[in-house]
């Protein structure tokens, strides 16, 4: 598409640097407000989430886990007849037609037809109150930065030599890699790890630390880490990668663990070990901008920065680096940004989810969150096992963990381990944010049979602890006074 970038109106209530998905929600909602509006972005709209990110990896996570029914069909009752294969070629070519498909919602044509100017070319800050795309500049009342983040790099020596995978290049691939070392057991890496294992690699995930997903529940990290062994990974834990070469049989990669020197050859290495922000080329010096290299933009509880008339939101500014807290932080700018409003980041309950089957999706404070401020919480919880649904389905690995403070049934935090955990944790996030307890959850009539009654019956679990001795005792009392 050939776009011509339009002539600038004297100034603009509002400039968004960035068409990711909190520049793309701010730009779309101030236009909608009545604002003028113009948007920047350097590459592509959409940011990581739509061409990089959550939407290709979930279409090859759902691909993985179809391959993955297919291996464990006569479970059900049913014969597969012939080899099982999987097309990789084709899964890529899916997911790439998917990805374009859902592209349009967040196209120039789209954004502009809203009403909203947008300017594609590098952005950077000329003054206080002043955007430079090239040689125009672009003056405004208000301005966001929403830039984003970029996978993070390791000082591994010989690894940029030989040649890495990241978030940003792994959906490129059009055959599988027959080995491939993921680096990195957190959520990024977990679930690319465990598709590329289902999609015929055999993987290798290393991880410093003593488990997987380690700032993750224990309980719910043990399941999938047993899942994962299940499934044929190879898990290099307490490992460190020292030094990679590439030689003719692969990309050598040269580790310690457990103090004892050791390889292993792959053919591909995906890194996969956070992200950083995107804050450089800015010029955030000349706009009197706050920031830091590795922890971003500096904002205030309002997503205002140093300079008042400048906020930020996403994954530039935001320690939890998700689509959907990109997008919870875009409709707080908007009504702080134009409507001297007084939102609060810290007023939002965030959910969030590992897309690993089981996903692991939790909400509010763990137990050693809990711990560390010095609340007392009663835990309540349910296996799978012991769900119909779950047992029927074939997926009774997994649990409903809710914490409640000790003494009321007052939700602070809550952990789901389910294939649809991510689908599940709504119910729970919806009744912290509405201030319901596990009573009211107990109400709920969930339809049977559904997983989701597992969140009712903790909250019966809830109930049943409420019949002290006294209780039970004043009951039977009663119940004898009346016959």
């Amino acid at each position: 598409m050939d776009w011509v970038n339009p002539e600038p109106v004297s100034r603009y209530d509002l400039v968004v640097i960035g068409a990711g998905t909190a520049g793309l929600v701010i730009a779309a909602g101030a236009v909608g407000l009545g604002a003028k509006a113009a948007l920047v972005e350097k590459h592509l709209l959409g940011g990581d989430c739509l061409n990089v990110g959550c939407v290709p990896s979930k279409a090859l996570l759902r691909s993985a886990r179809a391959a993955a029914d297919m291996r464990r069909i006569e479970r059900y009752g049913l014969n597969r007849t012939g080899d099982f294969k999987v097309d990789f070629a084709a899964v890529m070519e899916r997911m790439r037609r998917l990805r374009s498909l859902i592209s349009a919602h967040d196209s120039v044509k789209r954004f502009a037809d809203l009403g909203v100017d947008v300017f594609l070319g590098e952005a950077f800050f000329s003054g206080r109150d002043t955007v430079a795309v090239g040689d125009t500049t672009l003056r405004f009342h208000r301005a966001v930065i929403a830039t984003g983040a970029r996978a993070a790099a390791l000082p591994i020596e010989g690894l940029a030599e030989a040649g890495c995978l990241t978030n940003e290049t792994v959906f490129s691939l059009t055959a599988c890699p027959p080995r491939l070392a993921v680096i990195g057991g957190g959520p990024l890496g977990c679930e690319l790890a465990q598709a590329f294992q289902r999609l015929g690699s055999q993987v290798f995930l290393i991880q410093s630390g003593e488990h997987v997903l380690e700032r993750e529940d224990r309980d719910a990290a043990d399941i999938l880490q047993r899942t994962f062994v299940r499934e044929g990974m190879q898990l290099l834990l307490r490992t460190w990668p020292r030094r990679v070469n590439l030689t003719e049989q692969g990309r050598i990669i040269h580790y310690e663990q457990d103090g004892r020197q050791k390889q292993v050859v792959v053919d591909e290495v995906l890194l996969g070990v956070g992200r950083v922000p995107n804050v450089e080329g800015l010029n955030l010096e000349t706009a009197g901008v706050d920031f830091d290299r590795k922890k971003g933009i500096a904002v205030n509880d309002y997503l205002q920065t140093s300079n008042p008339a400048i906020y930020a939101a996403g994954d530039v500014c935001l320690p939890t680096k998700f689509t959907h807290m990109a997008d919870a932080s875009a409709r707080i700018v908007i009504q702080n940004a134009l409507f001297l409003g007084s939102k609060k980041l810290s007023d939002l309950t965030t959910p969030w989810c590992t897309y690993t089957d089981p996903e692991i999706a939790h909400v509010g404070l763990y137990e050693r969150d809990a711990q560390v401020k010095g609340l007392p919480v009663d835990t309540f919880m349910r296996p799978l096992s012991e769900v119909d649904r779950a047992i029927l389905d074939d997926e009774d690995e997994g649990f409903v963990k809710i914490h409640v403070k000790q003494g009321s049934d007052q939700i602070l935090g809550a952990t789901i381990v389910a294939r649809h955990a991510g689908e599940m944790i709504s119910e729970v996030t919806a009744a912290m944010v509405g201030g319901l307890g596990l009573k009211t959850i107990a109400q709920v009539i969930h339809p049977y049979p559904t997983q989701a009654e597992a969140i009712r019956q903790v909250a019966d679990a809830y109930n049943r602890s409420r019949l002290t001795p006294l209780v039970r005792k004043l009951l039977k009392w009663w119940l004898a006074w009346r016959r």
